[in-house]
């Protein structure tokens, strides 16, 4: 089989599947994606066809392509990605950028709860190297993949625990915290898409807002004077997140959107 022929094996010419075709391979033959068309004709080796067959029958079983490849771009880096962590999705870098907006001291400090693959902590930290970045996550397996793509990164000065959203860090303060946490209804539609994803990153109580209460409310005791929440959530949540920080004495609160145009990061600074 040559290139061109595994490029054409799944969906029409265009489409998103005939792109992940050209990752897939570009992960097996080390060949660029953008070079896969200008060697179409070469001819690949026995495994990295077998590779290549195998790995697009478990897309087709509903496997998330970054879990077949092991890896999964976010920001400006590239995150290895395993079945105890979420897929990071680019909706997410939207969370990245708000922070990167707000006013914060030179020497802030920031703490990523539920951190999974590491991937908001990370890109801060990439992004402001005199931040004070700590990523923290309930369950060990996750977190040591965030500390291997820290290593990976060089990104030695992000610190981690293990923990329940802020209930390891005592009397520490920050200038932000922030999270991706579980924000999905159990009986939401879009479940049955996510099933090979871990479910405990994904499924909140209260309509999927019981883990967004929780680190609302126990932020007030971890924040600096000023400092700020900001938290992502559903396409259809920004106005129960927004009631749920004006509610807890929050101000300056609003929700930005993400990439689609729909409500994705809400925001909140804790008032003097």
């Amino acid at each position: 089989m040559d290139i061109q022929e595994a490029l054409a094996l799944r969906g029409e010419p265009e489409s998103y599947e005939r792109q992940e075709n050209a990752w897939l391979l570009e992960h097996i033959t080390k060949i660029d994606a953008f070079d896969l068309v200008m060697k179409k004709d070469q001819q690949l080796t026995p495994e990295q066809e077998q590779a290549y067959v195998e790995g697009l029958a478990r897309i087709a079983a509903g496997e998330p392509l970054a879990y077949v490849t092991g890896s999964q771009p976010f920001w400006t880096l590239d995150l290895k990605v395993t079945k105890d962590t979420l897929v990071p999705r680019p909706d997410t870098e939207v969370l990245v950028e708000t922070v990167l907006k707000l006013d914060l001291p030179e020497d802030a400090r920031i703490v990523d709860l539920g951190t999974g693959t590491g991937a908001i902590a990370l890109s801060l930290a990439s992004e402001r190297p005199n931040w004070s970045v700590t990523a923290s996550d309930i369950y060990e397996p996750t977190l040591e993949v965030a500390k291997y793509n820290a290593e990976q990164h060089d990104l030695d000065q992000v610190q981690f625990i293990l923990g329940s959203w802020l209930k390891p860090f005592g009397r520490q303060f920050f200038d932000a915290i922030v999270s991706n946490p579980p924000y999905i209804d159990a009986d939401d539609e879009h479940m049955p898409d996510l099933a090979t994803e871990p479910e405990r990153a994904l499924v909140s109580d209260k309509n999927g807002l019981a883990d967004i209460e929780m680190i609302i409310q126990q932020a007030k005791k971890h924040l600096t004077v000023n400092g700020w929440v900001v938290l992502e959530h559903g396409y259809d949540q920004g106005d129960a997140v927004r009631h749920l920080f004006t509610q807890a004495g929050y101000k300056q609160v609003r929700t930005v959107k993400d990439y689609g145009g729909n409500d994705r990061v809400t925001i909140g600074q804790l008032g003097d």
